[in-house]
């Protein structure tokens, strides 16, 4: 996977911008608020059709501007291809999305085309902060993987927020609380282990892998620390075969209906997917409560490696790596070994520092009031 070429018009503070890439490691370098970050946004819109800074479509729309557009040429599986997003600052209008000139109708339709694996300062974050940054990184590695996978979660986001209204609803009019919640349920539970099979083999599938990043990542080949990473799926229940679908909705099915007096009370579905959690151990001991700050670094690079890693054993070729401000987070010993382990991978990484002592080539791209030049 390669990204070649970037347009840009309207995009942010660039107003008619085109990028080319190399196919090593290509610097973003700039001071602050000068549009590093904007291009990787940029780029991540056509990985998965969204902002990963959570922006809402119109608020990319340079200042003054009727629209926004982005093109992008990559390379996948040896054939070029494109991908064109186009934004209006018009609430009526959709954003517009076409694939090798043919328009995209369901965004679903274009995850996984263009595959990236995105590393920010938040994902730092991820061992020691709540459960929602692990499922996220989850949802966001396997929708890449699994097309089928993204529709079973648009799905049950979809009925959760179904449920969770008639739910809210239940203490004014629980005659149709009642006569419907069953039917959520069972739509619900469906769902949930499709999602709940899939993150459990993906963790399964990736704790080796991450394991062996986390020793590289290390300040030392010979440090005795084995990670280890636990799918906490909440219809898991002791002794029973977890990865079986059947198994787990008949779980799912039993919390949603044994506890509806519980969820009056607390106002929402409290059983589910949106729930769960990866359990993150070092020897066996929680990193949420035990890990150091190096430590929790170590692990979260290792995580994203290893997202890279799984992408191409699944599909045969890299993604593209996003590294946004990373490395001025981590320590020269980190730095060096990160660097070691992308060397062979194309990177597009965002960088303040004027003297970036990388060791090996790279390809340098000046950013400045929304500008790039190499």
């Amino acid at each position: 996977m390669l990204c070649k070429k970037v347009e840009l018009q309207n995009f942010r503070n660039a107003e008619c911008e085109t990028v080319t890439f190399d196919s090593g490691i290509n610097v973003l370098h700039g001071e602050n608020a000068q549009g590093k970050t904007n291009l990787l946004e940029a780029i991540y819109y056509v990985s998965l059709g969204k902002s990963f800074r959570g922006s809402k479509d119109a608020e990319i729309i340079r200042f003054g501007e009727e629209y926004a557009a982005i093109s992008l040429d990559f390379i996948a599986q040896g054939r070029e291809q494109n991908v064109t997003m186009r934004f209006s600052d018009n609430a009526r209008q959709k954003k517009t999305v076409t694939h090798n000139g043919v328009k995209i109708t369901k965004l679903s339709e274009l995850v996984g085309e263009f595959r990236a694996v995105l590393f920010s300062p938040d994902h730092l974050q991820m061992i020691k902060d709540g459960p929602s940054l692990r499922r996220n990184y989850l949802d966001v590695a396997i929708s890449q993987l699994r097309p089928m996978y993204l529709h079973s979660l648009q799905k049950y986001n979809k009925i959760l927020l179904n449920r969770n209204k008639l739910i809210k609803n239940a203490e004014e009019d629980r005659a149709t609380f009642d006569s419907t919640v069953d039917f959520w349920s069972a739509q619900l539970a469906h769902e949930a282990a499709i999602i709940a099979k899939a993150r459990a083999e993906y963790v399964q599938k990736s704790g080796d892998i991450i394991a062996e990043f986390y020793r590289r990542m290390c300040q030392s080949g010979e440090i005795d620390e084995t990670p280890e990473l636990i799918y906490a799926g909440s219809a898991k229940q002791e002794g029973e075969l977890y990865f079986d679908t059947e198994v787990t909705e008949r779980n799912f099915l039993r919390l949603l209906t044994d506890f509806h007096e519980r969820e009056i009370a607390a106002g929402s579905t409290l059983y589910g997917i949106h729930k769960d959690d990866i359990i993150i151990n070092l020897n066996g001991k929680n990193t949420r409560l035990y890990s150091s700050q190096g430590q929790q670094r170590s692990l979260a690079l290792a995580m994203k490696l290893a997202e890279g890693e799984i992408c191409r054993m699944d599909c045969g070729e890299y993604p593209v790596f996003l590294f946004d401000d990373v490395f001025s987070e981590l320590d020269s010993i980190r730095r060096k070994n990160l660097l070691r382990e992308i060397a062979d991978r194309q990177v597009i990484i965002t960088s303040c520092e004027s003297d970036m002592d990388f060791d090996i080539p790279y390809r340098r791209i000046e950013v400045s009031k929304g500008k790039y030049k190499s």
